[in-house]
């Protein structure tokens, strides 16, 4: 695969190119950026999946619900519906996709949207009895055609945009300038105890501008995980044989986290429909011990035969420090309208 993806750069070069002309495009106003009467918030990333979108929505909703209406906005990748759909009681993972629906399920009070077309999904709804006062928008930190008014980029720990190169090459999706549109960078799934030095010398490498905060944030996991009759201390299953499954774009952590040599390991692609087959063969290999899974992969699972046997460990982006400081940058932005 890193031969092919070498052999791959003449594409990446006009890849980047592309994506360089259609950013000044949008920046010179020659392609249009609709802007709406509301704070508006993206939560996005430069690299193809991985960053850690998902906790960080649902730390901002953690943050503004208690004080405003909130809405979330997604593409709902892989879903099986088209065009606007707004959640609500008969809403499931296949209409909404994995993502949103987790977002609905945990969070009640919060209005929870997909539309790949951004701009007609705010549109939509800003035209509901009930309107936000904000909204968060998922992974459209290159829809360019909605203009937010706060920007939130996401970069992996072991995977800084700064080290990366352009599809098909590397995983970027566009150039590594488009960090520049961004008010705030956090820099997610770091080690716990990652070092003062270690968060300068990253800083130094991303060469952000004045105006720019930077932030670090690990995943921090629940002490308990959960079923739909259950919660069971995960200290308690350590010496348990079990049987981990995650469809995510990097499951190593969750895996490790969970490990202790008596279980098996099930991967599968990030957003995976699971089939009948699919579920025949987990159960089979399962033979009747605990599944565990993500609380992303739970949303979809919890209403298969796995039921019985199903857990989901919840987590959540947690910052090494200054968490003050972000909350305080949000507040000011929503606070101050538009």
């Amino acid at each position: 695969m890193n031969v092919l993806r070498k052999l791959l750069f003449p594409f990446a070069i006009l890849y980047g190119l592309i994506t360089t002309i259609r950013n000044f495009l949008f920046d010179k106003g020659i392609l249009k950026s609709t802007s709406f009467d509301l704070p508006v918030i993206a939560v996005g990333n430069l690299s193809v999946g991985g960053t850690g979108k998902t906790p960080q929505i649902e730390y901002l909703i953690r943050l503004l619900a208690d004080t405003y209406k909130i809405a979330t906005l997604s593409r709902g990748y892989k879903r099986q519906s088209e065009g606007f759909v707004l959640a609500d009681a008969t809403s499931n993972a296949a209409v909404l996709g994995d993502e949103p629906f987790q977002f609905f399920q945990k969070f009640p009070n919060v209005q929870v949207a997909v539309d790949a077309n951004r701009t007609n999904g705010i549109t939509q709804l800003l035209s509901q009895t009930t309107k936000p006062e904000v909204i968060l928008l998922d992974d459209a930190y290159q829809h360019r055609k909605v203009k937010a008014g706060f920007y939130i980029l996401l970069t992996a720990f072991d995977d800084l945009y700064a080290d990366d190169f352009m599809l098909p090459t590397g995983n970027l999706r566009e150039s590594r300038s488009g960090a520049n549109r961004a008010n705030i960078v956090i820099v997610t799934k770091c080690p716990k105890d990652l070092s003062v030095e270690k968060q300068n010398e990253i800083q130094v490498k991303l060469k952000l501008a004045d105006s720019q905060q930077l932030y670090f944030t690990f995943i921090a996991y629940d002490d308990f995980i959960y079923s739909k009759e259950e919660k069971i201390a995960v200290k308690e299953i350590e010496g348990e044989p079990k049987l981990l499954l995650a469809g995510i774009a990097k499951p190593t952590s969750f895996f490790n986290y969970l490990k202790n040599g008596k279980e098996e390991c099930l991967t599968f692609p990030d957003h995976h429909h699971f089939s009948e087959s699919d579920l025949e063969m987990i159960q089979n290999k399962a033979q009747g011990k605990k599944i565990i899974t993500t609380e992303k992969d739970y949303v979809r699972l919890k209403d298969s035969k796995l039921v019985s046997q199903l857990y989901y460990l919840p987590i959540k982006s947690t910052f090494i420090s200054k968490h003050q400081n972000f909350d305080a940058a949000i507040l000011a932005y929503v606070k101050g309208g538009v």
